[in-house]
């Protein structure tokens, strides 16, 4: 018996075979360790968000760095009472800047994130919010309390609040690492979690990160700078001099402003049954204004007086000026 002769099998581009190689595609990228979601940047929206990305990294890691600079280098030019959330704060932003926004930027540029740096950049992203925000809180209730850090007992208790902030952003941040939770998020240019399946579990993770991560230090955050502004407490510094924790305030609100976005984002995600995720473009702006705070912090506080000088002073007066004196000219007279 003869067999039918076999003949290729065209399709339509816009038909089954796009189906298809879309499904070998996407199996392929599951293999490789990439996952990508379905979404294109339009050209200049593209070019745009990388130069955004860019200046931000910029900013970010020059910035922070010269500021733990002048805090190393020029310790005691400045008044600095409450140095160690200060301290935490920086490493936060400076590690953010320094690894998640090249991140971003780079999965801007090559389309995605593969594993294992995929699920490293969501761990970590979680953990430097939660430590800057831990940061700030510990930073306003000891303004609040008016004790300095260099006392040794509450110098332990305040190390120990620090520490258990970055701890805590780990632990959570690796809750979706170990369950595969993780997934790329074109909108938010970075990989994040994602949820397909158990609407419980969402509500779960995301009410318990929340209130101990987020809206705890934040209630912290405001009843502290509620106290000091109507002059319950006072943190001033007694012998005449400003002090850095002037600039709370301004790290306050810029904190406020630039992560409102991110948790509308997530607020929106736990009221939505059906488990889609947020408008992309309010994912993408989370992303932006959460980079746009690291960037920002070291413009605060060289708004403070003495630290600026004391940074100017590193960069611009290295040199000691000469004693001795020059000769420069010489001018004749008639006797």
């Amino acid at each position: 018996m003869l067999e039918p002769e076999k003949k290729p099998l065209t399709l339509n581009v816009n038909g089954p075979r796009l189906i298809a190689v879309t499904a070998h595609r996407k199996m392929s990228e599951w293999l490789n360790g990439t996952v990508i979601l379905e979404h294109s940047w339009p050209e200049a929206q593209r070019w745009l968000l990388v130069a955004v990305l860019g200046m931000q990294i910029l900013m970010g890691v020059v910035g922070n760095f010269l500021v733990l600079l002048v805090k190393v280098m020029c310790w005691g030019q400045f008044c600095c009472r409450y140095w160690l959330p200060f301290f935490s704060l920086t490493i936060s932003d400076f590690g953010c800047s320094l690894l998640i926004i090249p991140g971003s930027l780079l999965a801007m540029l090559t389309g995605g994130q593969k594993s294992p740096w995929c699920e490293v950049v969501s761990l970590l992203k979680f953990a430097f919010i939660t430590s800057s925000i831990g940061s700030i809180a510990i930073l306003c209730v000891q303004q609040l309390i008016g004790v300095a850090s260099t006392r040794s007992p509450f110098f332990v208790v305040m190390a120990a609040a620090c520490l258990a902030s970055w701890v805590t952003g780990v632990v959570f941040g690796s809750v979706p690492v170990v369950y595969t939770w993780i997934r790329y998020d074109p909108a938010e240019m970075l990989c994040a979690v994602f949820w397909e399946n158990s609407y419980s579990d969402m509500l779960v993770y995301i009410l318990c990160a929340f209130s101990i991560c987020i809206f705890l230090p934040s209630l912290l955050i405001i009843l502290c700078s509620l106290l000091i502004a109507t002059g319950s407490r006072s943190s001033c510094n007694r012998d005449g001099e400003a002090d850095l924790s002037s600039v709370s305030p301004l790290l306050v609100t810029s904190y406020l402003l630039c992560y409102t976005p991110f948790v509308a984002s997530e607020l929106i995600l736990l009221g939505r049954m059906d488990l889609s995720p947020a408008p992309d473009w309010l994912r993408t702006l989370s992303s932006v204004m959460s980079y746009l705070d690291c960037s920002l912090n070291p413009l605060i506080y060289c708004s403070h007086q003495n630290f600026r000088e004391a940074g100017l002073a590193l960069l611009w007066t290295r040199r000691k000026p000469s004693t001795e004196p020059v000769l420069t000219s010489i001018t004749r007279h008639k006797v």
